[in-house]
């Protein structure tokens, strides 16, 4: 584990500096776990509201961290636990239809009802190309490319093996270089 996680995480179990502990990993933790939200459920204010529940999870639960893994990794399972939970709970109160065509139709939509959203832009197209990737995919393609996180620390993450998301991964960018190709 870092030594500043470390520091943190002993900041956290000690009553006397315990807020101080948490308002500190959450300085740390908070831009990129709310990027890594955002990649996943598209609109700002669904992950805010996610980021919102994965601290509260975390602010319960982080007693009970065994540091067998890295702070860095228990919190983006909690974060992605909690996005696709997100997603889920979506595509149940009828938000989106569960057909997965239909699904990834859906996040372009939302993407595209982003105020910053420009289709002229090359990060857009790619952002849509990423939104029509099944679930696993995106969700790999993003930690991977976006988070730039090694498949060590994605199969901590996601519990699965390093080789199964190095497939997806190549997929995934075989899919998005042929959608942007198509662009």
């Amino acid at each position: 584990m870092h030594p500043e996680d470390l520091q943190l995480l002993e900041w956290f179990h000690q009553p006397e500096t315990r807020e101080r502990g948490f308002t500190a990993i959450i300085h740390k933790y908070q831009q990129p776990l709310y990027w890594h939200i955002r990649r996943l459920v598209i609109s700002h204010s669904d992950a805010d509201d996610v980021l919102q529940n994965v601290m509260l999870k975390v602010w319960k639960a982080l007693d009970s961290f065994r540091e067998e893994s890295n702070l860095y990794t228990w919190l983006y399972r909690i974060a992605t636990n909690e996005s696709l939970s997100f997603l889920t709970k979506e595509k149940r109160r009828g938000s989106f239809n569960l057909d997965e065509d239909y699904v990834n139709q859906t996040m372009v939509d939302r993407l595209q009802a982003e105020p910053y959203f420009n289709e002229a832009q090359i990060e857009w197209k790619l952002q849509t190309a990423i939104q029509q990737l099944p679930e696993k995919q995106r969700l790999v393609f993003n930690m991977r490319y976006f988070d730039e996180m090694s498949y060590q620390a994605m199969s901590e993450v996601l519990q699965t093996s390093e080789g199964a998301l190095k497939a997806s991964y190549h997929h995934a960018v075989k899919k998005i270089a042929d959608a942007m190709k198509q662009q």
